[in-house]
């Protein structure tokens, strides 16, 4: 089995509707964010999947977030635009045209992720 990880960057506004902490008042961050595909073989370059391919399929969602206020978005009109959210968001989009995903995993924070998978 291979896999391959590539990484974006996007900046957005949001808040956490009915939460008692900070998070409940209007701010940004600038997310980073994982996508990890996983492959059973190669193919005739020698390649699980092409990092350009990835790359782009990832830069495709990313630029659909990028300088907006994620509450306003219809994906998180009925949920909080927080980072396990948007994680599961990302790779969602992503399966459509990318089936071999595995995970995402966005940041908010240098130092704070949360990561989306369907593994078991």
């Amino acid at each position: 089995m291979y896999e391959i990880t590539v990484d974006d960057t996007f900046d957005a506004a949001h808040c956490l509707r009915d939460y008692s902490g900070s998070c409940r008042n209007l701010h940004g961050h600038t997310y980073r964010v994982s996508a990890r595909f996983r492959l059973a073989g190669l193919d005739e370059y020698g390649m699980a999947l092409d990092f350009r391919k990835a790359k782009e399929a990832l830069r495709a969602v990313t630029d659909y977030l990028d300088h907006t206020y994620m509450n306003e978005l219809p994906e998180f009109a009925a949920q909080n635009p927080t980072a396990e959210n948007i994680a599961r968001f990302i790779f969602d989009r992503l399966k459509t045209t990318q089936p071999a995903i595995a995970s995402v995993s966005v940041w908010e924070t240098a130092t704070s992720c949360a990561t989306y998978s369907e593994d078991a």
